[in-house]
């Protein structure tokens, strides 16, 4: 810990105050004054040409503490080491909740964009380009939301799986299109039960499971 007298006059160029030492004869002119690195604002008094902290307002910004003995006031800074911890954001461990929301909305599309699919090709009524275009455009705007509510470390690493399973989601309807194209009836047969729609089924799944667990598991049916 770091200490400052009663009148530390190498701190900033600025003489500290204690309540009530103001020279009153000249009204104060008020303006603002912070410490660099630290959080916060306290009132700078300008009195005479000098400017006064209230040393009360000091220690808050410097995260220090004062003690008093006898006609003595001292000032403690904390170590450096400990300012640097206070002010470090601590990563919250789990799933956060936005994410959490983000990430199921995604899934939801997906799946809803996949049963569509498959539908199609049950009943063989074709679906255009034009409405896989607006499916893609909409999953990647949930990615998009996905991504900006990550703030923990489960987040960051479950973000990658829903990014895969728009990719694969992908992948399956450009083969849909592909075979809609080379054929005006499309047998089921040769859709169904593909091993990249189970993939997208069960990474679905397992990103469900896992969400409601709270905590991270890396789920290789999704890569």
């Amino acid at each position: 810990m770091k200490t400052i007298g009663a009148v530390p006059a190498a701190m900033l160029a600025v003489l500290l105050m204690l309540p009530g030492m103001v020279n009153a004869q000249t009204p104060p002119k008020a303006s603002t004054f912070t410490v660099a690195g630290h959080a916060g604002e306290a009132q700078l008094l300008q009195v005479n040409g000098k400017s006064y902290v209230e040393v009360q307002a000091l220690a808050r910004l410097t995260q220090g503490t004062l003690s008093f003995k006898g006609n003595r006031t001292t000032l403690a800074l904390p170590s450096s080491e400990a300012v640097e911890q206070a002010s470090t954001p601590q990563v919250k461990p789990g799933f956060s909740r936005a994410f959490i929301q983000g990430g199921i909305e995604e899934i939801s599309l997906i799946r809803e964009w996949r049963i569509a699919i498959v539908s199609a090709v049950q009943s063989n009524v074709p679906l255009s380009a034009e409405w896989a275009s607006a499916q893609r455009r909409l999953a990647d705007k949930n990615l998009a939301l996905a991504s900006a509510a990550i703030s923990t470390d489960d987040d960051r690493n479950a973000y990658p799986l829903l990014s895969a399973e728009l990719s694969n989601m992908q992948k399956l309807t450009d083969l849909y299109l592909a075979m809609r194209t080379q054929s005006t009836a499309m047998s089921p047969d040769k859709f169904d039960n593909t091993p990249l729609e189970e993939q997208i089924l069960n990474c679905a799944r397992g990103f469900v499971s896992m969400t409601e667990s709270r905590e991270f598991q890396d789920l290789p049916v999704c890569h």
